[in-house]
């Protein structure tokens, strides 16, 4: 067993884990520490926004302030690790309440990381969302 490589892999979930909870709990200060400082974010499959750390992290705070409820899962995750680096691939599940719709609206896909190790652990430095299906996509909702 290596021991190093499952404690990456343990560290890794965690990392996941505290995005989906960021994410979920609108704790954008949260979010941001998944991140390295020059990290690029990229939800444009899901109809969203591309940009830097700041850039998204400030698109959420203003676009999930008008959200009642999402609730990521996030499974699957494979792992390649080289090093200090790190590729990841997951699966995520995400219901959620949007504004003006009656009933729940889920998607799901997978998030591609690239992950570096720091002095304090491992942070994204590269997501892109593969967004794969949507049930009452946010672009069915009517405008408010």
């Amino acid at each position: 067993m290596d021991t190093r490589r499952t404690s990456d892999e343990l560290e890794i979930q965690a990392l996941l884990h505290r995005y989906a909870r960021a994410v979920d709990t609108k704790d954008w200060e949260l979010y941001r520490s998944v991140f390295t400082a020059d990290a690029h974010i990229d939800y444009s499959s899901a109809g969203a926004m591309a940009g830097s750390r700041d850039e998204v992290t400030a698109a959420l705070s203003e676009a999930f302030a008008a959200l009642p409820m999402s609730m990521h899962y996030i499974t699957n995750i494979e792992t390649e690790i080289d090093g200090d680096q790190a590729r990841v691939r997951a699966m995520f599940y995400n219901p959620m309440h949007l504004p003006g719709m009656s009933e729940l609206s889920y998607c799901g896909g997978y998030y591609h990381h690239e992950l570096l190790r720091t002095p304090h652990g491992w942070r994204s430095r590269n997501l892109r969302e593969e967004n794969v299906w949507f049930i009452n996509s946010p672009r069915a909702a009517p405008a408010t």
